[in-house]
């Protein structure tokens, strides 16, 4: 998922997201109408496309009228909004932990677990990957996909914490971190889209170059 290299002097305030759900559902009954329609929505959204999503394409793929999504869903855009909650939460929960469980590896062989496991994570879903990052407005997804950052960054950056002489003076852990997970997610997310001339294999190669290459330019010490 890709973030914006620069950083604006002055953000502008976020667009509120609208709620996920109208009611919150307290019956099993109600919890498994919120899920049957979250996928269908899903469905849609893969199949149609953002601009092609509509609350009546919804209702008839789950099978029910139109009335009965409105008792949970005031719109649209609660609808797309629930259905990257949950895609999110997948994406995070699948990446946060395959990273973690690599994070025992080191040098050139840690790079390239915290590439795969990104990696890994996006290729879940490639189709409501782009609609995410192509077709929806920034406001849909961009505080999930920041959160999801914040936690990747946060594993990398103690990670390297805990091996400072392999960072050479002065460089920050957590500025290392953030360049690093910012590249390699920019550029599995590319990979996933774009079905680049070089397998799954080949471009982990090409990532872990790159990272072993700005860790230690000098190429003395691995991280």
């Amino acid at each position: 998922m890709p973030s914006s290299p620069s950083r604006p002097t002055r953000a502008a305030a976020p667009t509120p997201s609208p709620a996920p759900v109208r009611k919150v559902p307290q019956q099993e009954r109600s919890r498994l109408m919120v899920a049957r329609l979250v996928e269908a929505g899903r469905q849609v959204l893969h199949r149609d496309g953002y601009e092609g999503f509509t609350t009546n394409r919804v209702a008839q793929e789950a099978g029910v009228s139109p009335g009965s999504l409105y008792q949970y869903f005031s719109d649209k855009g609660a609808i797309i909004a629930a259905i990257i909650a949950r895609w999110s939460d997948e994406v995070e929960e699948r990446a946060t932990t395959g990273l973690a469980a690599r994070l025992g590896e080191e040098g050139p062989a840690m790079v390239r677990a915290v590439a795969d496991a990104l990696l890994e994570a996006l290729e879940t879903s490639p189709e409501l990957l782009r609609v995410v990052m192509e077709e929806l407005p920034p406001s849909q997804h961009r505080p999930r996909l920041v959160s999801f950052e914040r936690r990747v960054i946060d594993l990398v950056t103690a990670y390297l914490a805990a091996r400072p002489g392999a960072l050479g003076p002065e460089r920050s852990a957590a500025r290392i971190a953030w360049v690093l997970v910012m590249a390699v997610e920019n550029l599995s997310v590319r990979f996933v889209l774009d079905a680049p001339a070089l397998s799954r294999d080949e471009f982990l190669d090409e990532v872990t170059a790159l990272c072993l290459g700005y860790l230690d330019p000098t190429g003395a010490t691995s991280p």
